[in-house]
């Protein structure tokens, strides 16, 4: 995390240390979950190791895969975060996953009177409206083997790490129609 924040901006190790004295590191086994919809979400977690799918379920029992934070990335459930409301997403592990936690009140406090968390919050914010934007932007309209494309030029050892099913749901696409394009690459 402190060469995420380095690369991000310029800090001391004071400030570092001070930041770093409200993350709690935890682990967790592969498909463990780290939310469930209906909770409260009331952590920003940052992984180390591992990954973390944040997707949901639709009423035809399809999950929608919203982001996928590999080593190096934030990740939360923003809206119930923000808003203190029930999550209409899942979090879970895909992997053996060690992040680094923080409680919300704790990260508000940070933004609020560290400058360095500040501009983090403000990057984290940034970056997941541009990969959203982007995300719709290049997928929309696009055909299915355009979007396996995209994916791999984006995330390239993503079938190395992750489930057919995954990858479909992040894609909108059915596993089996997944299973068909790798044949094409």
């Amino acid at each position: 995390m402190k060469t995420y924040f380095l690369d991000k901006i310029k800090v001391s190790d004071d400030n570092l240390s001070n930041i770093s004295s409200f993350f709690k590191e935890y682990s967790f086994g592969k498909n463990e979950f780290l939310l469930k919809e209906g909770e409260v979400c009331k952590y920003v977690y940052f992984v180390t190791a591992g990954c973390l799918r944040f997707y949901s379920v639709n009423t035809d029992g399809i999950e929608n895969t919203r982001y996928i934070a590999f080593e190096g990335k934030f990740g939360t459930s923003f809206t119930s975060l923000i808003t203190g409301e029930e999550s209409i997403e899942y979090i879970q592990s895909l992997e053996k996953t060690t992040l680094l936690a923080i409680r919300k009140d704790d990260f508000y406090h940070l933004v609020e009177k560290e400058p360095a968390v500040n501009v983090i919050y403000r990057n984290i914010l940034e970056s997941a409206y541009i990969t959203t934007q982007k995300r719709i932007y290049d997928l929309q309209g696009s055909d299915s083997l355009e979007r396996l494309r995209w994916l791999l030029k984006r995330q390239p050892d993503v079938f190395n790490r992750l489930s057919n099913k995954v990858i479909a749901s992040y894609l909108g696409i059915t596993p089996y129609t997944l299973s068909r394009l790798k044949i094409n690459l």
